[in-house]
């Protein structure tokens, strides 16, 4: 054997995972694990596609060498959902701990295979990133359905095997469909259904082999039994069970019927005593359920077995990075040492993310529709996207290779955020000779214009240069010549091995970044019509929300009056077709100013000035609608109270993913995007001097907008306010009526206040009027329960931390109670003590408090629920909210949650910045421990940040909520040696974003600094003017 090439160390590495122990998962070309000294022993692994390997470990070594040997020879970059499983001397299925040397483990390694199997099954599988997983995940649910372990109706087995056989044989054809299932069983009672499956799989043509492991998936992961291993047990009077554990918690099972499940949020403790295995539940008020479970299983090793891959289930699926070990004990070791070891499933998706691997062609087994070489001659796919985006090549791409013609052919272009790789097809390649190949990709027209926007230059995939008889492979780290076509100990290798490539994986260079930015214009006017293009996107698709989406879900149910439904629909239906013209205009505009057409050479183009001043002139005719959305606005909410159904209806709306923010905000979007036209048409006036060509037309657009602005501005204010009250009023409890005439919202957040506990946590909401304070329940939906509400009327304000040695604290004397709290910060005691004083002022120019006040409860009501109260941290928060399993209905992130968890406090005058200051745009993320750049398109607004893959998404894929946070420039120290980056940071949570010109990087500087810093309360005494409605 010859010696390993020693090669630079490249990223891969199992996170936490000592070095010396090797990596988990191999991109093609990287060296596998060191082997630790001592006697090599063979140990067979059997693979998913019925295949046996024989690999080479030292005796020494732990599982986890063996089973990254394992990975790398299929180049399997998503591995962590994987396991290595054999059968003990005690004849028990168990899992190959990764951490413990194999011979303690496996006492024969001659007798055993080990088999390799999923073992993490996720909820949804588009969560697996490469085509390869799927692949293999489609081999496992294969195995399960025929030896009977996924168990389904009749319908949902015959349609499952349809999708395996049109992956195997390709379309439709009688006879050959026949034949093929005839000679294969895939299920135990095939026969009865074969008709059905031949039906099913008619309607299957043209689906390529990785469409098929998509459909197959789909249906599979919507089962009852997916990913279920079933494990005896008895409950304590005796009757047989099974228990279970998935992605969301223990499952218990009667038969093949669940009967019960625990979610890990209700789990405290999971252990087990000799045959017993106890599961101990958090306290919940509202049920009656015992607080400890206890079964019995059939002997201690079985219960061992079933919490061993409980713990690793709940790490793997629950925590945001693998647990460190405990420190050993000194004298004495009481319990299991045990732990999940590995990467979490949010650190395997952030870092094939955030990565940029080469695609590597894999061979099918049992499919006829691609050549059975095990050695593809086809190079990887071009990485030709963006940093972080891997979107499938466009239809009709053909490549010339010595080799013969090649039709590349892509995939459901639904499914191309998910598959990502193309599959091959090839003719004229004879006894698995293969010359060097120069691909060359012809992109389509229709495509052009899209690469010019996202791509760089486009690199040549890597070629190759083998001999026609013979190649050189690395086995175990070792090289060794190879005839094409031949494993190491001369049998034919499995199809999933990857080719032989000679280079390593590649990463996207920064250069290609360079060029592509100095492609662009670089005077500031094309970045203030960029972003006017950015965030026209952005309201189109909030109009949408009311125009498509509310509209499709109400329907014409009857709930809805007609005479409200035409005022809604036929005052919103005509601006977005009016703004749907618009964002056309200024995107031709902007491809002419790029130059993406032959356009810039007849005319100058480089101004948006004219474009803004002829829709904005034919806005104006619009008016009369737009003053009638607050009127729309106002008759929704009156009729919601006087129709539950109706009321439901738009509660279920809102928990739909399009519905990203509370309802009424979308009604209020188009008075507010009248201030960002002002806003853009005011930078570019200040940016072009008075002679430039666009200047005119610039000024002439803004005054016209102004006096929009003005004639509206009043309607805005009041309107901002009503659907504070109606937001607030969906997050509060026992008050009736939050939304009278009159009351103007101020301010709300968190404060501590003084009682005979000591200081309790507390949510207040000062208005104009009143000053409430809360807590939050224990409800199913998170709301705050009102325990006083402090008339304002009379009411004085003294500074008392001398008086009770409180840091930050004040007492507020009312005229039948006083109340002593305590803010977080100087800062928030200053703005709290502020903003009281105005509101006492402004409610002893009224009459004296209202009747409705005087005649509530101005005691501070405990409650059971108060008392017991779990005070939740940032990380609960977060991962409540990233939870694979939505718990409530409610929306859990509103601006009050998110104040309550992070002990901060916002007022009205915020609300209205973030909601006058949105911002969208193409940003590249970072997180703090991750290698590399993702690209996204990033929504601000409503002090939050929306998260979405590209701005033609329907929904956002996350939202990072702004409080709290602080943003500032990365230092020396972080090693981010890139242009125009921002950090984001609050505790332990920090997120670097890189945006595309200096104008872009001071834009986002700008705005999120309005959200995390409170504007001037000044702006609060000219915006607010008494009001009723």
């Amino acid at each position: 054997m010859v010696e390993p090439e020693e090669r630079p160390s490249v990223a891969g590495q199992r996170l936490g995972a000592p070095e010396s122990m090797g990596i988990s998962t191999l991109e093609p070309g990287q060296r596998p694990p060191t082997m630790p000294p001592g006697r090599q022993i063979s140990i067979r692994v059997q693979m998913l596609d019925d295949t046996q390997e024989v690999f080479e470990v030292s005796q020494r070594a732990p599982g986890k060498v063996l089973f990254d040997l394992v990975c790398a020879h299929m180049n399997l970059i998503e591995g962590d959902y994987f396991g290595l499983e054999f059968q003990d001397q005690r004849k028990m299925t168990v899992w190959l701990d990764l951490l413990k040397p194999i011979l303690k483990q496996i006492r024969r390694p001659k007798n055993t295979i080990l088999r390799f199997v999923v073992k993490f099954f996720p909820p949804d599988h588009t969560q697996l990133l490469e085509e390869l997983t799927r692949y293999l995940f489609a081999l496992q649910i294969k195995h399960d359905l025929a030896c009977g372990r996924l168990t389904c109706n009749e319908s949902s087995a015959a349609l499952l095997v349809a999708h395996i056989v049109q992956s195997e044989i390709g379309d439709f054809d009688e006879v050959q469909c026949k034949q093929h299932l005839l000679n294969n069983k895939y299920i135990p009672e095939q026969d009865t259904l074969m008709d059905k499956i031949i039906e099913y799989h008619r309607k299957h043509v043209g689906q390529t082999p990785a469409e098929s492991d998509y459909q197959l998936l789909e249906i599979a992961r919507r089962l009852e039994m997916y990913g279920v291993r079933l494990h005896p047990a008895k409950d304590r009077e005796g009757t047989k069970l099974s228990l279970a554990v998935a992605h969301s918690g223990v499952l218990v099972f009667q038969g093949h019927t669940k009967i019960n499940a625990f979610n890990w949020s209700k789990v405290r403790k999971l252990s087990f005593k000799r045959k017993r295995f106890l599961i101990k539940l958090r306290p919940d008020l509202n049920s009656n359920c015992q607080d400890t479970l206890e079964f019995m299983m059939g002997s201690r090793d079985c219960c061992k077995v079933f919490w061993k891959i409980c713990v690793e289930y709940h790490a793997f699926f629950r925590l945001f990075e693998e647990p460190k070990p405990k420190p050993k004990p000194v004298l004495f070791t009481r319990g299991s040492s045990f732990r999940f070891s590995g990467r979490t499933q949010r650190q395997v998706i952030d870092y094939v993310k955030d990565s940029e691997f080469k695609k590597v062609p894999f061979e099918r087994k049992h499919s006829k529709i691609q050549s059975n070489s095990g050695l593809s001659p086809f190079p990887p796919r071009l990485c030709a996207e963006g940093q972080g985006e891997r979107n499938a090549s466009a239809s009709g791409q053909q490549a010339d290779s010595p080799i013969g013609h090649t039709q590349v052919t892509v995939e459901n272009p639904a499914l191309q955020r998910y598959t990502g790789s193309l599959t091959s097809q090839t003719n004229g390649c004879r006894n698995g000779t293969h010359d060097e190949a120069d691909a060359r990709l012809k992109p389509s027209p229709s495509k052009t214009q899209a690469e010019h926007l996202s791509t760089g230059p486009v690199s040549k995939s890597p070629q190759h240069n083998e001999s026609p008889s013979a190649g050189r492979v690395m086995v175990n780290g070792q090289k060794q010549s190879l005839s094409i076509g031949q494993s190491p100990d001369g049998r034919q290798p499995s199809p999933l091995t990857s080719p032989l490539l000679t280079d390593a994986g590649f990463i996207r260079t920064d250069d290609e970044d360079e060029v592509r930015r100095k492609r662009f214009p670089t005077d500031k006017a094309y970045f203030i019509a960029k972003e006017l293009l950015t965030t026209e996107r952005t309201y189109l698709k909030d109009l949408e929300v009311i125009t498509v989406s509310f509209q499709k879900s109400i329907g014409k149910d009857e709930a809805m009056p007609d005479s409200l439904r035409n005022l809604i629909f036929a005052n919103f239906e005509p601006v977005y077709k009016f703004h749907e013209t618009f964002l056309k205009e200024v995107e031709q505009r902007l491809a002419q100013w790029e130059g993406r057409s032959n356009a810039h050479i007849k005319g100058d183009y480089q101004r948006v000035g004219d474009v803004m001043l002829k829709n904005i002139q034919g806005l104006k005719l619009l008016t009369a609608h737009l003053q009638k959305h607050s009127e729309a606005l106002l008759e929704l909410e009156r009729t919601c109270r006087s129709s539950r159904k109706l009321e439901g209806l738009c509660r279920d709306f809102e928990l739909q993913k399009v519905c990203y923010l509370p309802l009424n905000i979308f009604f209020l979007r188009p008075l507010h995007r009248l201030m960002h036209y002002k806003q853009i048409l005011e930078r570019l006036c200040k940016h072009y001097p008075p002679t430039h060509d666009d200047f005119r037309d610039s000024r002439a657009a803004l005054a016209d907008i102004s006096e929009m602005v003005v004639q509206l501005h009043g309607t805005l204010i009041k309107m901002e306010n009503f659907q504070k009250l109606l937001e607030l009023k969906k997050d509060l409890i026992g008050i009736d009526n939050l939304a009278i005439p009159g009351r103007e919202f101020i301010r709300l957040g968190c404060l501590s206040k003084l009682s005979g506990k000591g200081l309790q946590q507390r949510m207040f909401f000062l208005f104009n009027d009143v000053l409430m304070y809360s807590s939050r329940g224990m409800t199913a939906s998170n709301q705050f329960k009102v325990h006083g509400q402090l008339p304002l009327y009379g009411m004085t304000i003294r500074e008392s931390e001398d008086e009770w040695g409180v840091p930050h604290s004040f007492t507020l004397f009312g005229q039948r109670q006083s109340v002593v709290v305590a803010a977080s910060s100087a800062s928030e005691m200053e703005k709290w003590v502020e903003d009281i004083k105005m509101a006492i002022e402004l409610a002893d120019k009224c009459n004296g408090p209202s009747a409705e006040i005087l005649s509530s409860s101005f005691t501070d009501n405990k409650s059971p629920e108060e008392s017991s109260a779990d005070q939740e941290s940032e990380d609960d928060l977060s991962a409540s909210r990233t939870s694979l399993e939505r718990q409530t209905p409610h929306r859990g992130n509103t601006t009050v949650h998110v104040c309550w968890h992070r002990s901060t406090s916002v007022s009205m005058v915020d609300f209205s910045v973030a909601l006058e200051n949105q911002l969208s745009g193409n940003l590249l993320r970072k997180f703090k421990n991750s290698n590399g750049w993702q690209k996204l398109w990033v929504v601000f607004t409503n002090f939050s940040l929306f998260f979405y893959k590209t701005h033609q998404d329907e929904y956002p894929l996350a939202s990072l909520p702004l409080l709290g946070y602080s943003i500032t420039i990365p230092s020396e120290s972080e090693n981010i040696h890139k242009d125009y980056v921002f950090k984001l940071h609050f505790k332990s949570h920090v997120y670097y974003f890189r945006s595309e010109s200096e104008y872009a990087f001071e834009r986002w500087m700008e705005v999120i600094r309005s959200a995390t810093c409170s504007s001037s309360h000044i702006r609060s005494l000219s915006r607010k003017e008494p009001h009723a409605y």
